[in-house]
């Protein structure tokens, strides 16, 4: 069992930043793929980014290419996720999602575990 716990969110103007961080704790000396994922209200939760279990590959959404940039600390079995240049639709909840595996994927229900979000609010 792995427990999951995303901190970080808050309220940015447009333009800012935010760093939210995810902690995985309980059976995490298997190797596992994390991925962060959004879900505005009324919208499906979507990928935003995701790193492998040796952390040298990353893969990240279209549409924050550039802007974000995700990373892994294993000493403290933490991930981050670094939001740059955030815009108002990226108004969201955030979701840090842990995989059995050792690539993350970019579709939830490839997942097993995750946190219970952190909000972000992006204000124009």
């Amino acid at each position: 069992q792995v427990q999951v716990v995303e901190s970080g969110g808050g309220l940015v103007q447009a333009g800012g930043s935010l760093r939210l961080s995810c902690v995985a704790s309980g059976n995490t000396y298997s190797r596992y793929g994390m991925g962060w994922f959004r879900q505005a209200p009324g919208k499906e939760r979507e990928f935003v980014a995701g790193i492998n279990w040796s952390g040298g590959t990353t893969y990240y959404a279209d549409s924050v290419k550039g802007r974000f940039t995700i990373s892994r600390d294993y000493g403290k079995n933490t991930v981050y996720l670094q939001m740059n240049s955030l815009k108002p639709e990226e108004t969201a909840v955030y979701y840090c999602a842990v995989r059995s595996a050792v690539r993350p994927s970019t579709l939830p229900r490839d997942y097993n575990y995750w946190g219970q979000g952190t909000q972000v609010t992006v204000s124009s």
